[in-house]
């Protein structure tokens, strides 16, 4: 074996060039997938940790995935009867029993939940008008079902009970209205209901829809300013693990009726994104592996073509067609593993060198800078790609030399 890899090793030797520009471009294919993955993983754990933090794991809203069915199309579905312009049932929005759904939700194994009531509210302070939603909350249920006591960075949750018509505002919201803490802004609502109200906590989830629209208060100030004494709309629920959020999103809502949404449903528009990018990412980087594959089989094929003779030769002394096959196959091997170990030096080196650049990003997330994630996993996918590809650019040309029978080299040659 050690003989076959000396062989291998001075056919290499003998093309430097050839072999430093297939190292190279195999190198460049894993730096580049290292320090994509790094950022695009970063960026989707970053989202994703965000709206496991800020939103609820399961919401059940106050509607129905489906519309109900009207009395003729139940009595009559399919038949020749049509009954037009029947005008739907009136009824009181809002989650029926609320208050009694959230108690039964909560002795299920490792779930919190909260009720409360949403709705438009535009808050006025000087000149300035500012529309917003307004969430009603039970402060001690919500430090059960979110994150939002980490995310104050003014005040405190615990102001929405000491102050009379207290108010906490996103720090957007804060911004274009152009106020600060312990001022008195002027809220109003459809139902026409106008109340003075004390911004009393300002918090920052890095959410720029949230921060920009969203004002907590307490859940009994809610209902007041909507007109709606006594109605939730929504229920959160926030589970232990966080991965059974859409199986049992399906059963609640099997149970009860109300339209129940996971965490994953809710954003699957960005997560079919992230499945996009990573097709992305692995389909750029692989065709920079399969160009540094055509490379390596350029080399391999010239060197079988520029040694038959002595491919002769070796056979003709007791190699066989194997050992032939394996001297080649060798090759694409140790350019495959240089390569990768070469593009795991560059990828660390791009990976820290994104990590220092100072780029503001306000979009759906609010950032500063490229978020990465270093994980030994994109070490080895890459370095497995990088091999499998250079391995198997070698073997077409290698099962080609095993074939090569002394006798013809021989006459040839004669």
């Amino acid at each position: 074996m050690r003989l076959l890899l000396d062989i291998a090793l001075g056919h290499l030797r003998n093309r430097k060039r050839q072999t430093v520009v297939s190292l190279l471009g195999v190198g460049l294919g894993v730096g580049f997938f290292i320090a994509i993955a790094a950022m695009m993983q970063g960026f989707q754990n970053y989202f994703i940790d965000k709206i496991i933090d800020v939103s609820p794991h399961i919401e059940m809203k106050d509607e129905y995935r489906n519309p109900p069915l009207q009395p003729v199309e139940r009595l009559y579905a399919g038949g020749a009867v049509g009954l037009t312009g029947v005008k739907p049932k009136d009824e009181p929005r809002g989650i029926k029993q609320g208050r009694a759904k959230v108690a039964e939700l909560e002795l299920l194994p490792g779930v919190k939940a909260s009720g409360y009531l949403s709705g438009e509210i535009i808050l006025r302070y000087g000149a300035k008008d500012v529309s917003g939603t307004v969430v009603g909350i039970e402060p001690e249920r919500e430090r059960q079902v979110s994150k939002l006591e980490n995310d104050l960075i003014a005040g405190a949750l615990d102001n929405l009970y000491t102050t009379a018509n207290g108010l906490l505002v996103g720090e957007g919201v804060a911004h274009k209205l152009g106020a600060r803490m312990g001022d008195t802004i002027t809220a109003l609502t459809a139902a026409g209901v106008i109340l003075k109200m004390k911004i009393v906590g300002i918090f920052n989830t890095g959410i720029v829809e949230l921060d920009n629209f969203r004002v907590y208060t307490l859940l009994k100030k809610a209902q007041v300013l909507q007109d709606r004494p006594n109605v939730v709309n929504r229920i959160r629920l926030r589970l232990d693990d966080v991965n059974q959020a859409e199986a049992l999103a399906r059963r609640i809502e099997q149970r009860y009726g109300y339209r129940s949404e996971s965490w994953q449903e809710a954003n699957q528009n960005v997560l079919g994104i992230f499945v996009i990018q990573n097709g992305i990412m692995y389909s750029t980087t692989g065709a920079i592996l399969v160009v540094a594959a055509f490379g390596i089989f350029n080399i391999i094929s010239t060197v079988v073509l520029e040694k038959t003779r002595d491919i002769a030769i070796l056979k003709s002394l007791g190699f066989t067609s194997g050992d032939v096959e394996l001297i080649f196959v060798a090759e694409g091997l140790l350019v495959g593993v240089a390569g990768a170990l070469l593009g795991w030096v560059l990828g660390y080196g791009m990976t820290e060198a994104l990590g220092t650049i100072d780029l503001k990003t306000e979009g759906f997330i609010r950032a500063e800078g490229f978020i990465l994630h270093y994980s030994p996993w994109h070490y080895i996918i890459s370095a497995l790609m990088a091999i499998g590809a250079a391995t198997f650019a070698a073997y077409l040309p290698a099962r080609k030399a095993a074939r090569v029978y002394p006798v013809d080299i021989i006459r040839s040659a004669a």
